[in-house]
């Protein structure tokens, strides 16, 4: 039999049949020959399993590998928080003795019987979406204002202590968080926003589909959300300002006045009142003429650039175009402060400009012979461009930067195959392919995940430089200047090895999700080792808080059968298959 297929050419293999086999067939295959056990690890073919098995793409990361890997550990994803513990951000049920502020180290949260594949961290809060495009949530949304027991989650202040699912017509592909707002984008390319859970409302307008073109990217700023188009567009609209901040307020005081979609939990479920909101986002400028520097010529004229990735800062946009041009916008406060361009930034695109960086010139960090951005993240006042690969660079700027604008460059982040870089207000983390998460910044009250201060050797990352500075326990550590691995055993008896595939960051609080490299035997006898304040008295999952705060690898997962089309996915029933069913914040003080 396996002789049989071994005929056929490995596209029809890799893009036809093999999608209909359950996973423990293709274990089975790969047992066959060299030739199957090469092919059913194509990393294509497990990335694309992946998007259609548990609507996990990598999105948002420089991943290029390991989605097999991957694959085997996402039927029991751990979910880690750590940082502040103001306003329900981490969403614990109960809280390590001694962390009345914050929790120094990551801290795993229990949403039972779900697969949570990607978390994004709010100003004051977690969303986190699963493999059926459920989204979750818990802390508080808008944390500077104030909730009464009796009020929904229609008001922006409530909070929800633990996680809670958000009630919404379609599954959702993609999240991204502002500070006090959030942003969803589902299977039907429909844009949801978020000024508070209950009432969430799709943004409407002609020019979200003219010529064609879809949204590729949603991005939330710091007060601003925007969206990149498939034609490398992109519209701008405020949520809190200007005409839709009215429209908002007018909707807002019709349901209150009506006593429509208060949305109060059931068994932990937010009912959301879903509305649609009428208004043209603004449209950015289209590039302006920007130098080839990939060399390729003719091709470029024919095919000039254009955006393909965005992130968002206070008042700022940093983009990314498809030959590696960094440009940054400018003067996002509100509608009426336009009138700028994108700004192209050389230092951070050409590498005969990062040739003459001290760090480079001097021998201390090597450049490769060829240089692609390929990648950005951007948060409240900072932003990082990378490339890909063991001899990764990553440059970081901010608000401030301008066209003349060098890089900071931090030694330690360098040819490591940074994928992804996280920014909370005042600590980063870098996520490595080989699964490894570094953290740097100020302590922001634990968000940097290194330890206990008190318990940290002094002079250690994390930990105090001196027994005075220990004694004062008002005094924070002092900020941490290099990368510091970040462990996910904290408190166990026996270290363990973890692997993260995704984090996330924002305010002062910073969260991972995390795969074990082998499976537990004894985890019963190695529980963590940690004492807990008292639980909330008869605070169950999914209940409500009781009172409100005033501002201030397994083997290869048996999924069930997939039956309803999910984005890319076409049901096909009677196929024998058992694969599962698809359907960044602000100071936390």
């Amino acid at each position: 039999m396996s002789s049989t297929l071994a005929n056929l050419p490995p596209e029809i293999l890799l893009d036809n049949l093999f999608n209909f086999l359950p996973t423990a067939d293709l274990l089975r295959l790969t047992a066959t020959s060299k030739y199957f056990a090469s092919l059913c690890s194509d990393e294509t073919f497990w990335k694309r399993r992946l998007r259609e098995d548990f609507n996990f793409d990598g999105a948002g990361t420089a991943r290029r590998k390991g989605w097999k890997f991957i694959y085997r550990g996402l039927s029991k994803p751990r979910v880690y928080v750590w940082g502040d513990r103001a306003n329900g951000r981490l969403g614990l049920k109960q809280y390590p003795e001694g962390t009345n502020v914050g929790v120094p180290f990551p801290m795993q949260l229990d949403i039972p019987g779900i697969s949570i594949i990607k978390l994004i961290a709010g100003g004051m809060s977690f969303h986190a979406l699963d493999t059926e495009g459920n989204v979750y949530v818990w802390g508080t949304l808008d944390g500077t204002d104030y909730a009464l027991t009796k009020d929904g989650f229609s008001a922006k202040g409530k909070k929800a202590p633990m996680p809670l699912r958000l009630e919404l017509p379609d599954a959702i592909r993609n999240i991204s968080c502002g500070r006090l707002h959030s942003c969803a984008l589902d299977s039907k390319n429909r844009i949801w926003n978020f000024v508070n859970w209950g009432r969430p409302f799709e943004l409407s307008s002609p020019l979200l589909s003219q010529y064609g073109s879809e949204p590729l990217q949603i991005e939330c700023g710091w007060d601003f959300s925007s969206v990149l188009m498939t034609d490398g567009e992109v519209l701008v609209w405020w949520p809190s300002k200007g005409r839709l901040a009215e429209i908002i307020g007018e909707e807002t005081e019709k349901f209150n006045t009506e006593d429509i979609g208060k949305a109060e939990v059931r068994s932990g479920v937010i009912p959301c009142h879903t509305w649609k909101a009428t208004s043209d986002p603004v449209l950015l400028p289209s590039l302006p003429p920007l130098p080839d520097i990939s060399d390729v010529g003719e091709s470029y004229e024919k095919h000039p650039p254009k955006l393909v990735k965005i992130g968002g800062m206070n008042s700022h946009l940093v983009g990314l175009t498809n030959y590696g041009h960094v440009v940054i916008f400018r003067g996002l406060d509100h509608e009426e402060a336009m009138g700028r361009d994108w700004e192209y930034l050389p230092e951070f695109s050409e590498l005969p400009k990062l040739r003459e960086l001290p760090v480079f010139a001097e021998g201390k960090v090597s450049l490769p012979e060829n240089l692609k951005i390929t990648h950005i993240s951007a948060h409240f006042q900072h932003f990082f461009a990378f490339s890909t690969g063991s001899s990764s660079i990553v440059l970081q700027g901010d608000t401030s930067t301008t066209t003349h604008s060098t890089p900071e460059i931090i030694p330690e982040l360098q040819h490591k195959d940074i994928i992804s870089v996280e920014i909370g207000d005042y600590h980063s983390a870098a996520l490595a392919a080989n699964g490894k998460l570094y953290t740097w910044g100020k302590y922001s009250h634990g968000a940097l995940g290194l330890g206990d201060p008190q318990q940290l050797p002094l002079g250690a990352p994390g930990g105090y430089s001196s027994h005075n500075d220990r004694e004062r326990a008002w005094h924070d550590p002092d900020p941490v200047l290099v990368p510091t691995e970040v462990r996910f055993d904290h408190g166990r008896k026996k270290p363990k090895d973890r692997f993260c595939f995704s984090a996330t960051a924002a305010g002062w609080h910073t969260g991972a999700l995390v795969i074990d490299l082998e499976p537990d035997k004894n985890e019963e006898d190695d529980r963590i080792n940690l004492k807990f304040e008292a639980p909330h008295q008869n605070l169950r999952y999914g209940d409500p808080s009781p009172w409100q705060n005033p501002p201030l690898i397994p083997p290869f997962p048996q999924v069930p059968h997939r039956g309803a089309p999910f984005i890319h996915r076409i049901g096909f029933a009677g196929r024998g298959m058992n694969r599962g069913r698809g359907r960044g914040g602000g100071p936390s003080s």
